[in-house]
């Protein structure tokens, strides 16, 4: 099993609504660890790590998100892994 890291970058009305939540809430759910945060832009900031066929799952709930999120644009590139998170967490 190849671990790969998502690193994702999203735009639209994704602060306030409960976006880093149903973010930590999916990825946990595909067993992915790393981070989710707010963005002085208003931008959301991802990053996972785990199997691949799993970050392409998340990332395409990421372009769904909670209900009322609207999600206007993700930028997003597959890396190497990080190795250093044990969980999948809420960054502050």
């Amino acid at each position: 099993m190849a671990l790969k890291g998502l690193h994702a970058f999203v735009s639209g009305r994704v602060q306030g609504v409960g976006y880093r939540a149903f973010t930590r809430e999916t990825a946990k759910s595909f067993g992915l660890t790393g981070f989710v945060k707010n963005l002085p832009d208003g931008r959301v900031e991802v990053y996972a790590e785990g199997e691949e066929e799993n970050l392409k799952k998340l990332l395409s709930r990421l372009y769904e998100g909670p209900f009322f999120a609207k999600v206007t644009d993700i930028e997003y590139q597959f890396t190497e892994p990080r190795g250093k998170y044990e969980s999948f967490i809420i960054l502050y």
